[in-house]
Order: C-alpha cells, then structure tokens, then sequence
C-alpha cells in the first residue's frame, strides 16, 4: 500500500489532532470574568475554551486535500479504529471514496483520531518516527 497523501501531512495532522484532543473544557464558575491565573487552582490554567487556532488548523488541513487523499485518510483512521483490517485496506479506501457523509466532518469529529491516525500508519508499518520535528 502506497499513500498518495504524504506522510508528513498525515504525521502533522496527528500532532495538530493530539493538541485539539488535549484541550480541556472550561469549567463554568458563578464569576465569569475570572482570570484563570488569579485562580487558587494550578490546574485552571489548563481550563480554557477550545483554541480556535489548533481547531482551525486541524479543519484547514483536512479541507486541503485532495479527495483521493481524504479518502485515505479517512481510510487509515478507520483501520487504526478496528473497523477494517489493513488486508482490507481496497475495501476500506472505496467505503472512505464513496461516502456519502463528509469525510472532513467525520474525521474532525473522532474523539481519537490522532490514535486512529497513528495505528492505521503502523498496521501498515509507517510511522511518524523521524518526520521533521514529530518523534
């Protein structure tokens, strides 16, 4: 199986969907003018809105590729999922090709996607390991 998406996209997604996958929501308090800096918990900076940058970010490089390429995208998180073997990776990049849905808004919308992401790559013997700064 050879990807036509490069590698590096698919490894820069991951990082980018790790970074989205590690926001923790906002707890509502009575005072929302709160800084959270001001906060007696050390944690709460950790607490914030979702950043808008990484989810943009995240969105974009989805929305530029190709469609072939979103295919196999979509195609690799689904085998790192479980839901195909990667012996069934014709059946799994034609499901991904002919979806009807949008493939953006369902892998934007995988609460693990990095994970799906980086196991499809090693059932196929590929991985991050090298590529630019991403080890």
């Amino acid at each position: 199986m050879e990807l036509s998406v490069p590698l590096e996209t698919v490894c820069r997604l991951i990082v980018r969907a790790r970074e989205l996958e590690a926001q923790v929501p906002m707890n509502d308090t009575e005072d929302d003018s709160e800084d959270p800096t001001d906060s007696d918990d050390p944690m709460a900076v950790l607490e914030d809105e979702a950043n808008v940058a990484v989810e943009e970010e995240v969105r974009t490089l989805l929305e530029d590729l190709a469609e072939d390429e979103i295919a196999e995208v979509l195609a690799l998180a689904w085998v790192g999922r479980g839901t195909y073997e990667a012996s069934e990776w014709d059946e799994a990049l034609e499901e991904a090709a002919g979806d009807e849905a949008n493939p953006v808004e369902d892998l934007f919308e995988m609460p693990m996607l990095a994970a799906y992401l980086d196991a499809g790559l090693a059932a196929f013997d590929l991985s991050c390991e090298g590529i630019g700064q991403i080890d």
